[in-house]
C-alpha cells in the first residue's frame, strides 16, 4: 500500500547538524515511512502519518517551526541582534568580560570570578548542553557533544575562564552559520516573490482582484502599464514591452504582441494588456523553476557526498585522538593529568567539524540561486561539479549557433526567365512541400508581394526535392543531386554552386526536363553573438568545440570555420549525434551537449552534461537537460562554465583550508602552544572564512 506523501516548509532551521539530527528523530516516529530533508530549500518531504505538532516535536531542540508547502508564510525581517539565540550570546560576552575583570581584581580561583564564568557559560550554552547531553545519553557523537565534553572538562580541572570563552566562540560560530545560510536561502525566496500573489481578473464585465491560487485556466487577466504579470498566459488584446530579466537573464526588454506567450513574475513597461490564463499558478514557468532549484539544492554534489562520508568517520577519530591525548602521557611518560587533559579537550575544541562539514553546502546552493537569478536553470550539485570540469562542449547548429530560421540570400537566372519568376515558380512549388527550406522562399515571395501560381501533379521526390506542371510544363526543384539524374550541369554552374556552399548556404535548382532555369541560395543565419561566445569558452579553459549538423559537409566547414570551431562533423543524423557524444565522452571524458531541448534530446541526455536553450516555455528543454539557459541564446553560457569553474575553485580551497587549519592547530596543541579559547578561536574562524569564502558566489558575474 502506497503511504500517503506530504511537502513542508521548515522555519528556524539553523545548521547541517541540527538537519541531520531533525531527520533522524522524525525517522524514529513509528508511522513514517521515509524522509528526505531539504537544507538548502529548508523543505521537508515525509512519506507515512505524522502531524505537524509530531514534526515540531521533533524539531523543538532547534526551535523549529513547520508549516504545510503550500500555505504562504509572512517571515518578518528580524535584525540580527534582536534574536533571542544572539542576545544570550551577547550576554555570555558581557558575564566573560565581568569574569576576566574579577580575575584581574580579586584572582583566578576567587568565587566571584568562578560565578560570573559559569553565569557565562550557562547563559551561553543552556542549548548547548541541553542537545549534547541528550546526545552523551544515546552515544551520539557531533558538533555539540565535543563541545560539551570540552565545556565540562576545563570546568572540573578548574579552566573557567576558558570554558567560557568556548562557549561564547562557540555560539558566535553557529550564528555565523545561521547567518550565512539565510543569506543564501534569500536566492530562493527571493525567485517566490518575483510573482505576484493577486491579480486583476475580468470575468463576463466584471473586473476584481483575486489569489492567484483562485484564478483559472482561460480567465482574462488585465495587466497594466508599470505591472508585473502573475500568471503564464498568451496575449490576446494589445502590446507592449516585457521585461523577462527575472526568467530569461535577460535585461534588454522584448517586444510582445497578438497571440504572444508571457511568463508570470516579468514586467509590462509600456501598455495595457489582456492576457487569457494558460496554465495554474502551480504550473507556471517561475513556479517550475522554483521547484527545480529547490530539488537541486535537495541533491548531494560528489563533494558534498564526500565531506559527509569523511565527518561520519572523522568525529570518532577526534574523540579517541582526544582520549588517547588525555590518557597516554599521564600513563606512561609521567606528564601532569591537568596539563595533558587540558590539552586533550583543545584537541576536542580544534577537531569541531563546522568549516569541514559548511564547506560544500554554502558553496553550492548560493551558486545554483546565484545562477537562477540569471536566467540558467542547474538541476543539482553534481551538474555544477561536472560543468566546471568539462573539456569539450558539442553544440547543435540548428537554433543553437544559429538563429534557426533559414533566409533567402541568393537568388540567380541561368536562362530567359527572371529572377522575379524562379521565385514565384519556386514558391508555387514549395508552398505544397514539408521541407525545411521551403518556409525561407515563401517568406521570400511573401516580402516581395509575388502572387503564387497554381500547379498541378505536385509529387515530392524523398531526399532530393519535389516536381508539379505549371502550365502543363513540368518544373523541378531541390539539390544539386536531383539535377545529375536529370541534366548535364555546367563546370560553371558547378563552380558556383561550391563556391555557395562553401559560404555556408544550400543552393536549391529550378529546372525543366531540358534546362536549368535558375538557382536560389539559403542560410541559416548565424548567430552574432556565436563567434564571440565561442572564443570565450576558449578563454575559459575549454579545450575543444564541436559543431554537430545534418547539413553538406560544405557549408557546415563554412559555418564551422566562421565562428572558429575546432571540429565540424556534418550530415549526421540524430542517431549519428548520439553516437558521436558517446565516442567523445570515451576520447575526453567530460563532454556537454548544447541543443534546443526537441530534436536533440538523445545526445543531451548521453552526455556528461546536457545544456538546453530556450527554456522559458519550453517543458522539454527542462526536462531533458542538466541545465536550461532560459533566454533563446548562448549568452549565458559562458557565464554558466566560469560561475562552475569558480564554484569548484571555492569548495577546494575551503576543505584545504578547514582540513588544513585543524592539522596545524593540532599539532601545536602537542607542545601546549595551542590554547583551549584559541582552539575555538581558530575553529571559528575557520567557519567564518569558508562562509564568506562561498558567499562570494553570490554576486559572481562570469
Amino acid at each position: 500500500m502506497s503511504q500517503e506523501t506530504n511537502i513542508y516548509q521548515l522555519r528556524n532551521l539553523s545548521c547541517t547538524n541540527c538537519a541531520a539530527k531533525f531527520e533522524k528523530n522524525i525517522r524514529d516516529i513509528p508511522s513514517v515511512e521515509d524522509v528526505q530533508l531539504n537544507f538548502g530549500a529548508s523543505k521537508i518531504t515525509v512519506a507515512g502519518e505524522a502531524s505537524i505538532e509530531q514534526l515540531e516535536k521533533a524539531g523543538a531542540f532547534d526551535g523549529i517551526k513547520v508549516y504545510p508547502a503550500k500555505q504562504r508564510v509572512f517571515e518578518p525581517k528580524e535584525p540580527f541582534w534582536k534574536k533571542r539565540e544572539n542576545q544570550t550570546t551577547l550576554l555570555s560576552l558581557f558575564f566573560v568580560i565581568l569574569g576576566y575583570t574579577s580575575t584581574v581584581l580579586l584572582g583566578e580561583e576567587h568565587i566571584a570570578s568562578i560565578v560570573l564564568f559559569a553565569t557565562a557559560i550557562l547563559v551561553g550554552g543552556f542549548s548547548l548542553f541541553k542537545e549534547g547531553f541528550g546526545n552523551l545519553v544515546k552515544l551520539e557523537f557531533d558538533m555539540t557533544t565535543l563541545m560539551t565534553i570540552a565545556v565540562i572538562g576545563a570546568a572540573l580541572i578548574g579552566e573557567w575562564g576558558e570554558g567560557a570563552v568556548v562557549v561564547f566562540l562557540f555560539a558566535v560560530s553557529e550564528a555565523l552559520e545561521t547567518y550565512s545560510m539565510d543569506k543564501a536561502r534569500n536566492s530562493i525566496r527571493s525567485l517566490m516573490d518575483i510573482a505576484p500573489n493577486t491579480a486583476t481578473i475580468r470575468r463576463g464585465t466584471k473586473e476584481f482582484e483575486i489569489d492567484v491560487d483562485d484564478i483559472q485556466i482561460d480567465d482574462i487577466m488585465i495587466i497594466k502599464p508599470g505591472q508585473k504579470l502573475a500568471m503564464d498566459g498568451e496575449i490576446i488584446k494589445g502590446d507592449s514591452s516585457i521585461n523577462q530579466a527575472a526568467i530569461t537573464g535577460e535585461s534588454v526588454p522584448t517586444h510582445k504582441s497578438l497571440g504572444d506567450e508571457v511568463f508570470a513574475g516579468t514586467l509590462n513597461e509600456e501598455g495595457s494588456l489582456e492576457v487569457r490564463v494558460t496554465k495554474r499558478a502551480e504550473d507556471t514557468t517561475i513556479a517550475k523553476i522554483i521547484h527545480l532549484v529547490e530539488e537541486a539544492q535537495a541533491e548531494r554534489a560528489p563533494s558534498q557526498q564526500f565531506v559527509d562520508k569523511f565527518a561520519k568517520y572523522y568525529t570518532p577519530a577526534i574523540l579517541l585522538i582526544s582520549l588517547l591525548v588525555a590518557v597516554l602521557p599521564p600513563l606512561f611518560f609521567g606528564g601532569e593529568w591537568n596539563e595533558w587533559i587540558y590539552r586533550a579537550l583543545a584537541v576536542l575544541v580544534v577537531g569541531c567539524p563546522c568549516a569541514l562539514v559548511i564547506s560544500t553546502p554554502v558553496a553550492i546552493v548560493t551558486a545554483i540561486g546565484n545562477a537562477a537569478r540569471n536566467g540558467v536553470l542547474i538541476k543539482g550539485g553534481i551538474h555544477l561539479e561536472e560543468t566546471g570540469r568539462l573539456k569539450v562542449i558539442a553544440f547543435d547548429k540548428t537554433g543553437t549557433l544559429t538563429h534557426g530560421t533559414p533566409e533567402v540570400t541568393n537568388i540567380a537566372s541561368l536562362s530567359t526567365m527572371s529572377s522575379k519568376d524562379i521565385v514565384q515558380t519556386a514558391a508555387s512549388i514549395e508552398k505544397l512541400s514539408q521541407h525545411p527550406l521551403a518556409s525561407a522562399i515563401l517568406r521570400n515571395a511573401d516580402k516581395s508581394a509575388i502572387d503564387l501560381i497554381e500547379v498541378t501533379d505536385f509529387q515530392s521526390i524523398t531526399g532530393k526535392g519535389a516536381k508539379a506542371d505549371i502550365d502543363g510544363q513540368t518544373f523541378y526543384i531541390g539539390s544539386p543531386n536531383l539535377f545529375t539524374d536529370l541534366l548535364e550541369t555546367s563546370e560553371d554552374i558547378k563552380k558556383e554552386i561550391t563556391a555557395l556552399q562553401a559560404a555556408g548556404k544550400t543552393v536549391m535548382l529550378l529546372g525543366s526536363d531540358n534546362e536549368i532555369k535558375g538557382y536560389i541560395a539559403v542560410a541559416d543565419q548565424v548567430r552574432s553573438s556565436s563567434s564571440t561566445i565561442i572564443q570565450k569558452l576558449y578563454d575559459l579553459g575549454i579545450e575543444k568545440t564541436i559543431m554537430l549538423t545534418g547539413d553538406n559537409q560544405l557549408a557546415a566547414d563554412g559555418i564551422g570555420n566562421q565562428l572558429n570551431m575546432s571540429e565540424v562533423k556534418s550530415e549526421l543524423m540524430p542517431e549519428d549525434k548520439l553516437n558521436t557524444i558517446k565516442s567523445l565522452r570515451e576520447q575526453f571524458g567530460k563532454v556537454a551537449m548544447v541543443g534546443d531541448g526537441v530534436n536533440d534530446a538523445p545526445a543531451l541526455a548521453s552526455s556528461t552534461v546536457g545544456i538546453a536553450m530556450g527554456g522559458a516555455g519550453t517543458d522539454t528543454a527542462l526536462e531533458t537537460a542538466d541545465i536550461a539557459l532560459m533566454a533563446d541564446d548562448l549568452d549565458k553560457l559562458p557565464y554558466t562554465i566560469g560561475l562552475s569553474r569558480k564554484t569548484l575553485t571555492i569548495i577546494y580551497q575551503n576543505v584545504a583550508f578547514a582540513l588544513g587549519l585543524k592539522l596545524v592547530a593540532l599539532l601545536l596543541i602537542i607542545p601546549g602552544w595551542l590554547t583551549l579559547w584559541m582552539a575555538i578561536f581558530a575553529d571559528m574562524g575557520a567557519t567564518l572564512i569558508v562562509v564568506l569564502n562561498s558567499l562570494r558566489l553570490m554576486k559572481s558575474k562570469y
